[in-house]
């Protein structure tokens, strides 16, 4: 698993605050990001799960306050199985892509599945671009409220390959 302090340093980041503007900069830029795909996957190769969830319950998450949950492990799979498999798939609140992964794991080879998320969180965006980008997800990203139907900006998620590229 990668540790916080990697992911800080493969962001360039000394402080974790910094982790999501780092990571939207990145992601918008065609080298960057895939030199940043390339930086992470020397650490971890395992696109299995979801990279992120413990970094950013750790560092970007106060329960009390924000009253952000995640979905476990457990859940993320089981709603997955549910689900079964489609050529799209739809989920409000994303998060960071944890469930995603877990119904991309099962639809994987299923190359004209079209992923449609939405999600308000500012700080969660950027992982749950990269999480889709760096597996070859086709889709969008609707950066919003779900619930008002109030998007900033729609995020386009197209498979080059071997990764993604991001276009708004």
């Amino acid at each position: 698993m990668l540790s916080n302090e990697v992911i800080d340093q493969l962001l360039g980041i000394s402080e974790s605050y910094k982790a999501p503007k780092a990571m939207f900069d990145k992601m918008l830029d065609d080298k960057k990001r895939v030199e940043l795909f390339d930086a992470f996957l020397k650490h971890e190769s395992n696109l299995d799960y979801e990279w992120f969830q413990n970094y950013f319950e750790s560092e970007h998450a106060d329960r009390k306050v924000k009253k952000q949950d995640f979905t476990p492990y457990s859940i993320s799979r089981l709603g997955a199985l549910i689900l079964g498999e489609s050529d799209s798939y739809f989920e409000a609140a994303a998060g960071t892509g944890g469930m995603l992964i877990q119904s991309w794991l099962l639809n994987r080879k299923n190359k004209k599945r079209h992923y449609h998320v939405e999600e308000l969180s500012d700080r969660a965006v950027p992982f749950l671009i990269f999480n889709m980008a760096i597996r070859g997800i086709n889709g969008e990203v609707c950066h919003g409220d779900s619930l008002t139907n109030d998007f900033k900006t729609i995020y386009q998620i197209v498979n080059e390959g071997r990764f993604s590229k991001v276009m708004c």
